[in-house]
């Protein structure tokens, strides 16, 4: 998922939504739905032990995509592992502080390597990320993280996770509550006291709250339109006639059943935005605005998926 509509300034905003431009694609509901059933296939046969290719598409050989079902990914299965334990003692501020920290990392080595009960003891945390092999944290330009300020003191990424989110997780517990099961209102509350120039790492660990207190946000809240989808979600929008995103998305998920009855689960809002900024990803490739250094091995606007 793309970082919220409402980062206009990202440098990369007018490239996105020029991406689809000129390309034909004559049901993108369709489209969308192929897309999402082979990199899902591609994902069972690479777990399965198959060797690779495990597609015949020349862009899924070649470019990295998101899987389809966000559990499936890497950082998150990191965090749900990571922040199991937590979840199972029942007390709300040391889950919302093991999520936000587990966002403000994101990275499946680091999470794996840490026991959660390190984040009771800033200090020792502090000297195990730096005793870990490797980056403790997240590419920066992949997932920026910027920093936060609270009561007028501002916190770098680290000080943030290590020290800052045990110290005030009641008060984003009381937040959250707040918001009656909206992923946007507590995000929004959140980054009110944040003053983060970029919330999408709140909305991602807001939205995770829903993994393990779906009663606190709900798993089918809408959620924002980011960036990286705008293209491909207003192609859907022209296609169905929808008066919006929040349409759009509620009308992929009940066309799941049609398109892909036997799917794992249903989708929810999150999954059908976050799929539409791996579409547009996609159908870049195919339109030839986004290309592979020194790796042009198709004809743009030909796939075998379309």
């Amino acid at each position: 998922m793309g970082p919220p509509a409402n980062t206009q300034a990202h440098p990369g905003a007018a490239v996105y939504a020029a991406a689809l431009d000129g390309l034909q694609l004559e049901d993108p509901v369709n489209a969308f739905f192929n897309f999402c059933k082979e990199r899902e296939s591609i994902r069972r046969r690479r777990e399965s032990g198959a060797p690779g290719p495990w597609s015949e598409d020349p862009i899924f050989q070649q470019g990295r995509f998101l899987n389809v079902f966000r559990e499936d990914d890497r950082a998150t299965k990191a965090l749900l592992r990571f922040v199991g334990p937590v979840a199972e003692t029942k007390n709300l501020p040391d889950l919302i502080q093991a999520i936000f920290f587990a966002r403000w990392c994101n990275c499946d080595s680091t999470l794996d390597a840490l026991s959660p009960e390190l984040l009771k003891d800033p200090v020792t945390l502090k000297r195990t990320l730096e005793t870990l092999p490797g980056p403790s944290w997240c590419n920066e330009t992949a997932y920026p993280v910027g920093p936060v300020t609270w009561d007028g003191v501002t916190y770098i990424r680290t000080e943030a996770a290590t020290e800052l989110f045990g110290k005030i997780a009641p008060v984003l517990a009381q937040e959250i509550e707040a918001a009656k099961g909206d992923v946007q209102k507590a995000t929004e509350a959140v980054n009110a006291k944040f003053g983060m120039e970029n919330d999408f790492p709140i909305f991602m660990a807001v939205m995770d709250i829903a993994w393990f207190r779906p009663d606190l946000i709900n798993p089918s809240s809408p959620v924002p339109l980011g960036i990286g989808a705008v293209a491909f979600v207003e192609r859907l929008q022209r296609h169905l006639g929808a008066q919006s995103h929040v349409e759009v998305f509620q009308r992929m998920i009940e066309f799941q059943g049609e398109y892909w009855p036997d799917a794992k689960r249903m989708f929810q809002p999150i999954d059908i935005e976050y799929l539409c900024c791996e579409c547009r990803k996609y159908y870049s490739y195919v339109n030839g605005t986004k290309t592979f250094e020194g790796k042009n091995v198709f004809t743009p606007g030909k796939s075998p998926i379309i």
